[in-house]
């Protein structure tokens, strides 16, 4: 046709569609920046090394952390005490660079060796909780009898290690009764488990330490729930455990007077809210980021027990808003990981030990800063990996390993770390069989690996 353009061949142009002209559709939906964003952070969230990742991150940060916050808040009540004052400091130290050894060791364990360790750390704990009650060596600290001397200024309380007995124990029967199809009966759900809880309670509630006896309550709770015990026998037990606790309240006026500061904003006749108090003005002095590091005041004699159990106090003041808000992320992000590494696994062992675990770290953590912020009654507990107190930390730092130990052994987990495992192991100078090696053949080897990684992970 005249006047219409024609090609070498005879055939009119391919038209082709214009690029940028005003008619064209926009950019897809997913090239929003803040769509890409959200993507970008779920993929990353859902990776397999994930959890490993968080806790490994999460309890380094928290324990590190604790360290400086145990330096700055028991400065002042070392120097009353005629002590250096990196005295506790010092201690605390010590503590953690065993708790280390613990965490690696329990890191590198077979989940078979954990479950062979199981009845031995029930056995010792229940006969040294025995021993805290035998005259001339059980040790009374602030009216509680749960210490015993291990010479010079060293204590060691055993009710601590029942923490972590009971949650491999429990989770060891849970399995063996799991493989057995045991845990339909409610009778195999409670019996031994029920019994053996409420005898470590016992020996925990004659020192008169309640607050611990609340951490382990909890972690039974938490087992039976993730054993799926009916709602009917779980509210039976909650039941049970109430009523014990208020007449343990109730016949008690030390506890009873911690009940009665809650939300108290005035120490009260004979200072009874002393504690709770002073608390809240700590948190309230410390403003969006706080005095500074070493700033307190309310540690200078004001603040009793500042460097253990009211240590998260301390640090809204010298750290603020921010400082407690990263301390509580810090404990978020560990509980996900947990509850992660419970719901991922496929052995009911790892399941109930990760799940016991998470329980008693997030319980404690609860327990304790809700008791700073005077929306729970004061209990005495520590804040876990933060507060001073070796007694506490070695058994949370070896249940800190039990978790990466369960987090590395997933499937993906297992897999995205043996494809890392390559890209460290060639080193500048090497001699032998690596040193041979191509550059071409090592860049092959990496490209096989990205593109064996199924799961995404980088």
């Amino acid at each position: 046709m005249p006047g219409s353009p024609q090609s070498r061949t005879g055939r009119p142009p391919v038209q082709r569609a214009a690029v940028g002209r005003p008619g064209t559709p926009g950019p897809p939906p997913y090239e929003n920046p803040l769509l890409r964003l959200y993507l970008r952070l779920r993929r990353a969230w859902d990776r397999p090394l994930t959890a490993y990742y968080l806790i490994c991150g999460g309890s380094a940060l928290i324990t590190v952390l604790g360290l400086v916050m145990v330096y700055s808040a028991s400065q002042i009540t070392a120097l009353q005490l005629s002590l250096p004052g990196s005295y506790f400091f010092r201690k605390q130290a010590l503590a953690a660079l065993i708790g280390a050894g613990l965490l690696v060791a329990a890191m590198k364990m077979p989940v078979k060796l954990h479950r062979a360790l199981a009845y031995p750390i029930l056995a010792g704990a229940v006969f040294l909780m025995i021993l805290v009650q035998v005259p001339g060596i059980g040790v009374a600290v602030n009216g509680n009898q749960n210490w015993i001397s291990l010479g010079g200024s060293f204590q060691i309380q055993p009710s601590e290690f029942g923490k972590l007995a009971l949650v491999l124990w429990g989770a060891d029967l849970l399995a063996r009764k799991h493989d057995k199809k045991l845990l339909t009966q409610w009778k195999h759900m409670l019996v031994p488990l029920v019994p053996a809880a409420f005898m470590l309670l016992g020996l925990i509630m004659i020192g008169g330490d309640m607050g611990t006896a609340i951490i382990l309550t909890a972690i039974l709770f938490g087992m039976l729930w993730l054993a799926g015990a009916p709602t009917r026998l779980f509210a039976g037990v909650l039941s049970i455990a109430l009523v014990l606790g208020f007449i343990l309240i109730k016949t008690s006026p030390n506890r009873m007077a911690r009940l009665n500061c809650l939300g108290a904003t005035d120490p009260g006749p004979g200072d009874s809210c002393w504690q709770a108090v002073h608390g809240i003005y700590a948190l309230a002095s410390g403003g969006l980021f706080g005095s500074g590091l070493g700033a307190s005041v309310e540690k200078w004699g004001q603040l009793p027990e500042a460097h253990t159990d009211f240590i998260f106090a301390v640090t809204g003041e010298e750290l603020g808003l921010a400082g407690t808000l990263s301390v509580l992320a810090l404990f978020a992000a560990l509980g996900y990981a947990g509850i992660r590494v419970a719901g991922r696994t496929e052995d009911p062992f790892v399941r109930y030990a990760a799940g016991g675990v998470t329980t008693w770290i997030t319980a404690q953590a609860v327990i304790n800063i809700g008791a700073v912020l005077g929306l729970l009654p004061i209990a005495g507990v520590p804040l876990p990996l933060f507060s001073y107190g070796g007694s506490a930390l070695l058994p949370t730092m070896f249940a800190i390993g039990l978790l990466i130990a369960f987090a590395r052994d997933e499937p993906g987990a297992r897999a995205a770390l043996a494809l890392r495992q390559p890209r460290f192991g060639r080193k500048r100078g090497a001699r032998g069989p690596a040193a041979k090696r191509s550059p071409r053949s090592w860049n092959t080897m990496r490209r096989r690996a990205s593109a064996a990684r199924s799961s995404g992970e980088r």
